[in-house]
Protein backbone atom coordinates (compact mmCIF):
# COMPACT_ATOMS: atom_id res chain seq x y z
CA UNK A 1 0.00 0.00 0.00
CA UNK A 2 3.33 2.25 -0.24
CA UNK A 3 3.96 4.47 2.41
CA UNK A 4 2.54 5.57 5.40
CA UNK A 5 -0.61 8.02 5.27
CA UNK A 6 0.02 11.32 4.70
CA UNK A 7 -2.00 13.93 7.22
CA UNK A 8 -1.87 17.51 7.18
CA UNK A 9 -2.56 18.89 10.07
CA UNK A 10 -5.02 22.21 10.22
CA UNK A 11 -4.77 24.01 13.90
CA UNK A 12 -2.34 23.89 17.25
CA UNK A 13 -4.76 24.46 19.56
CA UNK A 14 -5.77 22.47 22.43
CA UNK A 15 -7.84 19.56 19.92
CA UNK A 16 -5.23 20.53 17.19
CA UNK A 17 -2.28 19.37 18.97
CA UNK A 18 -3.28 16.73 20.66
CA UNK A 19 -4.69 15.57 17.22
CA UNK A 20 -1.10 15.81 16.04
CA UNK A 21 0.90 14.16 18.47
CA UNK A 22 -1.66 10.91 18.57
CA UNK A 23 -0.64 10.88 14.54
CA UNK A 24 2.85 10.28 15.36
CA UNK A 25 2.16 7.68 18.20
CA UNK A 26 0.18 5.67 15.12
CA UNK A 27 1.61 3.07 12.71
CA UNK A 28 0.53 3.85 8.88
CA UNK A 29 0.31 7.49 9.61
CA UNK A 30 2.78 10.34 9.20
CA UNK A 31 2.27 13.68 9.91
CA UNK A 32 3.41 15.63 7.41
CA UNK A 33 2.87 19.19 7.78
CA UNK A 34 0.83 21.88 10.32
CA UNK A 35 -0.96 24.84 9.22
CA UNK A 36 -2.29 27.78 11.87
CA UNK A 37 -3.82 31.00 11.24
CA UNK A 38 -1.64 33.05 13.52
CA UNK A 39 1.05 34.33 10.92
CA UNK A 40 3.48 35.28 14.13
CA UNK A 41 3.91 31.52 14.75
CA UNK A 42 4.74 30.51 10.94
CA UNK A 43 8.24 28.95 10.48
CA UNK A 44 7.94 27.56 14.08
CA UNK A 45 8.90 23.83 14.39
CA UNK A 46 5.85 22.06 14.66
CA UNK A 47 6.54 19.77 17.23
CA UNK A 48 7.31 22.44 19.34
CA UNK A 49 3.94 23.86 18.36
CA UNK A 50 2.21 20.64 19.23
CA UNK A 51 3.47 20.34 22.77
CA UNK A 52 6.53 18.35 21.87
CA UNK A 53 9.97 18.59 23.50
CA UNK A 54 11.45 17.82 19.97
CA UNK A 55 11.56 19.29 16.64
CA UNK A 56 10.07 17.52 14.07
CA UNK A 57 11.94 19.20 11.17
CA UNK A 58 8.33 20.76 9.48
CA UNK A 59 8.02 24.00 10.06
CA UNK A 60 4.68 25.26 10.66
CA UNK A 61 3.13 27.40 7.64
CA UNK A 62 0.70 30.29 7.50
CA UNK A 63 -0.13 29.58 3.86
CA UNK A 64 -2.58 27.15 3.30
CA UNK A 65 -2.22 26.59 -0.38
CA UNK A 66 1.51 26.41 -0.39
CA UNK A 67 1.81 23.43 2.58
CA UNK A 68 -0.62 21.25 0.71
CA UNK A 69 1.74 22.04 -2.56
CA UNK A 70 4.84 21.20 -0.08
CA UNK A 71 3.65 18.08 2.05
CA UNK A 72 1.06 16.55 -0.46
CA UNK A 73 -1.02 15.61 2.23
CA UNK A 74 -3.64 12.24 1.58
CA UNK A 75 -6.01 13.66 4.34
CA UNK A 76 -6.08 17.08 6.43
CA UNK A 77 -7.80 17.04 10.18
CA UNK A 78 -9.26 20.32 10.68
CA UNK A 79 -9.22 22.11 13.70
CA UNK A 80 -9.19 25.57 13.39
CA UNK A 81 -12.98 26.73 13.96
CA UNK A 82 -16.50 25.83 15.16
CA UNK A 83 -18.45 27.00 12.40
CA UNK A 84 -18.96 25.71 8.75
CA UNK A 85 -18.96 30.14 7.44
CA UNK A 86 -15.14 29.94 9.02
CA UNK A 87 -14.06 27.09 7.88
CA UNK A 88 -15.50 27.16 4.27
CA UNK A 89 -12.42 29.00 2.67
CA UNK A 90 -10.02 25.88 4.27
CA UNK A 91 -12.32 23.06 3.79
CA UNK A 92 -12.89 24.18 -0.05
CA UNK A 93 -8.88 24.88 -0.53
CA UNK A 94 -8.09 21.46 0.70
CA UNK A 95 -10.94 19.61 -1.36
CA UNK A 96 -9.39 21.38 -4.48
CA UNK A 97 -6.25 19.80 -3.93
CA UNK A 98 -7.37 16.60 -3.56
CA UNK A 99 -7.26 16.11 0.13
CA UNK A 100 -9.71 13.80 1.68
CA UNK A 101 -11.15 16.32 5.31
CA UNK A 102 -11.86 14.91 8.45
CA UNK A 103 -12.94 18.22 10.66
CA UNK A 104 -13.98 18.79 13.85
CA UNK A 105 -15.96 22.22 13.46
CA UNK A 106 -19.19 21.28 15.14
CA UNK A 107 -21.21 22.68 12.01
CA UNK A 108 -19.77 20.55 9.46
CA UNK A 109 -21.01 17.10 11.92
CA UNK A 110 -24.34 17.49 9.57
CA UNK A 111 -24.14 20.83 7.82
CA UNK A 112 -28.01 19.85 6.41
CA UNK A 113 -29.02 21.29 9.54
CA UNK A 114 -27.85 24.89 8.90
CA UNK A 115 -28.37 24.77 5.49
CA UNK A 116 -29.09 21.98 2.49
CA UNK A 117 -27.84 24.53 -0.13
CA UNK A 118 -24.53 24.56 1.55
CA UNK A 119 -24.51 21.15 2.67
CA UNK A 120 -25.40 20.36 -1.13
CA UNK A 121 -22.41 22.46 -2.39
CA UNK A 122 -19.93 21.00 -0.16
CA UNK A 123 -21.23 17.25 -1.61
CA UNK A 124 -20.61 18.21 -4.79
CA UNK A 125 -17.58 20.01 -4.64
CA UNK A 126 -15.66 17.15 -3.09
CA UNK A 127 -18.09 14.70 -5.82
CA UNK A 128 -15.84 16.11 -8.34
CA UNK A 129 -12.54 16.09 -6.60
CA UNK A 130 -12.37 12.65 -5.66
CA UNK A 131 -12.14 13.21 -1.98
CA UNK A 132 -14.39 12.09 1.43
CA UNK A 133 -15.46 14.86 3.98
CA UNK A 134 -16.31 14.19 7.38
CA UNK A 135 -17.40 16.15 10.65
CA UNK A 136 -16.73 14.33 13.71
CA UNK A 137 -16.04 14.97 17.10
CA UNK A 138 -17.28 13.43 20.64
CA UNK A 139 -20.13 15.87 20.41
CA UNK A 140 -21.69 15.89 17.83
CA UNK A 141 -20.56 12.95 16.04
CA UNK A 142 -20.53 10.30 18.52
CA UNK A 143 -22.35 10.67 22.07
CA UNK A 144 -25.43 12.49 21.71
CA UNK A 145 -26.02 11.23 17.80
CA UNK A 146 -24.15 8.49 16.43
CA UNK A 147 -24.63 6.72 19.76
CA UNK A 148 -28.04 7.03 20.13
CA UNK A 149 -28.63 6.28 16.13
CA UNK A 150 -26.91 3.07 17.00
CA UNK A 151 -29.10 2.28 20.24
CA UNK A 152 -32.56 2.67 18.11
CA UNK A 153 -31.14 -0.25 15.95
CA UNK A 154 -32.75 -2.63 18.33
CA UNK A 155 -36.52 -1.21 18.22
CA UNK A 156 -38.86 -1.93 16.68
CA UNK A 157 -40.53 1.86 17.79
CA UNK A 158 -39.25 4.64 18.61
CA UNK A 159 -41.16 7.03 20.20
CA UNK A 160 -39.12 9.72 22.17
CA UNK A 161 -35.76 9.73 22.79
CA UNK A 162 -34.17 11.62 25.66
CA UNK A 163 -29.77 12.25 25.92
CA UNK A 164 -27.79 14.07 28.98
CA UNK A 165 -24.32 14.77 28.81
CA UNK A 166 -22.99 16.36 31.77
CA UNK A 167 -19.46 16.75 31.79
CA UNK A 168 -16.17 18.89 33.04
CA UNK A 169 -14.67 21.66 31.08
CA UNK A 170 -11.98 22.39 32.89
CA UNK A 171 -9.22 20.40 30.05
CA UNK A 172 -10.10 23.09 27.43
CA UNK A 173 -8.56 26.00 26.52
CA UNK A 174 -9.68 29.67 26.64
CA UNK A 175 -11.87 30.15 23.62
CA UNK A 176 -14.19 26.97 24.61
CA UNK A 177 -14.14 28.22 28.03
CA UNK A 178 -15.30 31.66 26.69
CA UNK A 179 -18.44 30.28 24.40
CA UNK A 180 -20.10 28.75 28.07
CA UNK A 181 -19.72 32.16 29.63
CA UNK A 182 -17.18 30.63 32.16
CA UNK A 183 -15.90 33.14 34.98
CA UNK A 184 -18.65 35.80 34.13
CA UNK A 185 -21.40 37.31 36.14
CA UNK A 186 -24.64 36.28 35.78
CA UNK A 187 -25.52 39.54 34.11
CA UNK A 188 -22.44 39.11 31.41
CA UNK A 189 -23.77 35.90 30.39
CA UNK A 190 -27.16 37.01 29.60
CA UNK A 191 -25.37 40.00 28.11
CA UNK A 192 -23.17 37.70 26.17
CA UNK A 193 -25.98 35.31 25.13
CA UNK A 194 -27.90 38.38 23.50
CA UNK A 195 -24.44 39.68 21.86
CA UNK A 196 -23.75 36.06 20.50
CA UNK A 197 -20.32 35.88 22.60
CA UNK A 198 -21.86 32.79 25.05
CA UNK A 199 -22.95 30.22 22.96
CA UNK A 200 -23.25 26.83 24.93
CA UNK A 201 -22.75 23.76 22.98
CA UNK A 202 -22.16 23.69 19.25
CA UNK A 203 -23.77 21.24 17.46
CA UNK A 204 -27.54 20.69 19.13
CA UNK A 205 -29.43 21.39 15.55
CA UNK A 206 -26.63 18.53 13.86
CA UNK A 207 -27.45 15.80 16.07
CA UNK A 208 -30.99 16.12 16.57
CA UNK A 209 -31.04 15.89 12.03
CA UNK A 210 -28.75 13.35 12.23
CA UNK A 211 -31.00 11.06 14.09
CA UNK A 212 -33.97 12.39 12.87
CA UNK A 213 -33.03 11.30 9.18
CA UNK A 214 -31.86 8.32 10.55
CA UNK A 215 -34.76 7.20 11.89
CA UNK A 216 -37.11 8.79 8.88
CA UNK A 217 -38.67 11.85 11.14
CA UNK A 218 -39.70 15.19 9.98
CA UNK A 219 -38.94 17.77 12.31
CA UNK A 220 -41.16 21.08 12.86
CA UNK A 221 -38.62 23.17 15.01
CA UNK A 222 -36.27 22.78 17.25
CA UNK A 223 -36.45 25.19 20.97
CA UNK A 224 -33.47 26.12 22.87
CA UNK A 225 -32.81 27.32 26.36
CA UNK A 226 -29.10 28.32 27.44
CA UNK A 227 -28.73 29.03 31.64
CA UNK A 228 -26.18 29.79 33.62
CA UNK A 229 -24.54 27.25 35.98
CA UNK A 230 -23.76 29.58 39.06
CA UNK A 231 -20.70 28.61 41.72
CA UNK A 232 -21.08 28.11 44.84
CA UNK A 233 -17.60 27.40 45.42
CA UNK A 234 -14.25 28.96 44.03
CA UNK A 235 -12.98 26.95 40.76
CA UNK A 236 -9.92 27.55 38.86
CA UNK A 237 -8.40 25.95 35.77
CA UNK A 238 -4.80 27.14 34.01
CA UNK A 239 -7.40 29.44 32.06
CA UNK A 240 -10.12 30.69 34.08
CA UNK A 241 -11.20 32.12 37.82
CA UNK A 242 -14.88 31.52 38.71
CA UNK A 243 -15.64 33.19 42.13
CA UNK A 244 -18.73 31.98 44.03
CA UNK A 245 -21.72 34.04 42.68
CA UNK A 246 -20.06 33.70 39.28
CA UNK A 247 -20.91 31.46 36.03
CA UNK A 248 -18.87 27.75 35.87
CA UNK A 249 -20.97 26.71 32.95
CA UNK A 250 -23.90 26.50 30.88
CA UNK A 251 -26.94 24.61 31.02
CA UNK A 252 -28.15 24.11 27.74
CA UNK A 253 -30.77 21.93 26.03
CA UNK A 254 -32.47 21.33 22.65
CA UNK A 255 -36.16 20.03 22.29
CA UNK A 256 -37.21 18.96 19.00
CA UNK A 257 -40.83 18.55 17.81
CA UNK A 258 -42.86 16.33 15.47
CA UNK A 259 -46.36 16.83 14.98
CA UNK A 260 -46.33 18.93 17.81
CA UNK A 261 -44.57 16.08 20.35
CA UNK A 262 -41.30 16.42 21.81
CA UNK A 263 -39.72 13.12 20.84
CA UNK A 264 -35.71 14.21 20.60
CA UNK A 265 -34.51 16.43 23.74
CA UNK A 266 -30.74 16.50 24.25
CA UNK A 267 -29.70 18.14 27.42
CA UNK A 268 -25.74 19.17 28.41
CA UNK A 269 -24.73 20.78 31.40
CA UNK A 270 -21.12 21.40 31.29
CA UNK A 271 -19.06 23.22 33.76
CA UNK A 272 -15.58 23.57 34.88
CA UNK A 273 -14.82 21.06 38.19
CA UNK A 274 -18.67 19.79 39.00
CA UNK A 275 -17.22 17.63 41.37
CA UNK A 276 -16.44 20.56 43.34
CA UNK A 277 -20.43 20.87 44.26
CA UNK A 278 -20.77 17.37 44.31
CA UNK A 279 -21.78 17.06 40.25
CA UNK A 280 -21.29 13.54 38.81
CA UNK A 281 -20.56 13.61 35.08
CA UNK A 282 -21.83 10.55 33.01
CA UNK A 283 -23.66 10.06 29.65
CA UNK A 284 -26.81 8.86 29.65
CA UNK A 285 -29.77 8.06 26.64
CA UNK A 286 -33.18 6.99 27.34
CA UNK A 287 -35.09 5.59 24.13
CA UNK A 288 -39.42 5.33 24.69
CA UNK A 289 -39.82 2.84 22.40
CA UNK A 290 -40.35 -1.13 21.69
CA UNK A 291 -38.28 -2.03 24.04
CA UNK A 292 -37.68 0.88 25.77
CA UNK A 293 -33.67 1.16 26.20
CA UNK A 294 -31.27 3.12 28.41
CA UNK A 295 -27.98 3.36 28.53
CA UNK A 296 -25.54 5.46 31.14
CA UNK A 297 -22.44 5.41 31.97
CA UNK A 298 -20.31 7.65 34.70
CA UNK A 299 -18.10 9.72 34.50
CA UNK A 300 -18.36 10.82 30.89
CA UNK A 301 -16.67 10.06 27.74
CA UNK A 302 -13.88 12.71 27.83
CA UNK A 303 -14.73 15.21 25.17
CA UNK A 304 -11.17 16.27 24.99
CA UNK A 305 -9.35 12.58 24.37
CA UNK A 306 -12.57 11.45 22.66
CA UNK A 307 -12.62 13.86 20.09
CA UNK A 308 -8.72 13.59 19.23
CA UNK A 309 -9.40 9.71 19.26
CA UNK A 310 -12.26 9.75 16.81
CA UNK A 311 -10.59 12.15 14.57
CA UNK A 312 -7.67 10.31 13.93
CA UNK A 313 -9.10 6.70 13.94
CA UNK A 314 -11.55 8.26 11.74
CA UNK A 315 -9.02 8.25 9.07
CA UNK A 316 -9.15 5.11 7.48
CA UNK A 317 -13.29 4.81 6.72
CA UNK A 318 -12.74 8.21 4.99
CA UNK A 319 -10.11 7.04 2.76
CA UNK A 320 -12.61 3.43 2.17
CA UNK A 321 -15.53 5.80 1.59
CA UNK A 322 -17.26 7.03 -2.07
CA UNK A 323 -16.19 11.25 -2.43
CA UNK A 324 -18.85 13.67 -1.49
CA UNK A 325 -19.88 14.72 2.48
CA UNK A 326 -20.79 12.39 4.85
CA UNK A 327 -21.90 12.14 8.39
CA UNK A 328 -20.80 9.74 11.05
CA UNK A 329 -23.86 8.10 10.37
CA UNK A 330 -23.04 7.18 6.65
CA UNK A 331 -19.73 5.29 7.73
CA UNK A 332 -18.52 2.30 9.25
CA UNK A 333 -18.42 2.46 13.08
CA UNK A 334 -15.36 3.79 14.23
CA UNK A 335 -12.45 1.78 16.20
CA UNK A 336 -9.45 2.15 18.09
CA UNK A 337 -6.37 2.17 15.44
CA UNK A 338 -3.78 -0.31 17.51
CA UNK A 339 -2.20 -2.11 14.49
CA UNK A 340 -1.11 -0.44 11.28
CA UNK A 341 -3.52 2.41 9.90
CA UNK A 342 -2.86 1.40 6.24
CA UNK A 343 -4.57 -1.97 6.56
CA UNK A 344 -7.79 -0.91 7.42
CA UNK A 345 -8.40 1.17 4.64
CA UNK A 346 -10.42 -0.79 2.60
CA UNK A 347 -12.09 0.39 -1.09
CA UNK A 348 -10.26 3.37 -1.64
CA UNK A 349 -11.44 5.58 -4.61
CA UNK A 350 -7.43 5.77 -4.92
CA UNK A 351 -4.38 4.51 -3.24
CA UNK A 352 -2.22 7.20 -1.27
CA UNK A 353 0.63 8.35 -3.69
CA UNK A 354 4.11 6.69 -2.23
CA UNK A 355 6.12 9.05 -1.14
Amino acid sequence: MGDAIRVLLLGTGQMGSGIGRLVIEKRGLALVGAYGRRKERAGSDVGRAIGLDRDLGIALSADLGAEIARSRPHVAIHTTCSRLSDAMDEISTLIRNRVHVISIAEELAYPAAGSAAVAAAIDRLATEHGVAVLGTGINPGFVLDLLVIVLTGVCADVRSIVATRVNDLSPYGPSVLATQGVGLTTEAFHQGLREGAVVGHFGFPQSIHMIADALGWDIERIEERREPIVSKVRRETPFVVVEPGHVAGCLHTAVAYRSNEAVITLVHPQQIHPQLEGVETGDTIEITGTPNVRLAGTPEIPGGVGTIAVAVNMIPRVLSAAPGLHCMADLPVPAAILGDARRLVRTRRREPEDG
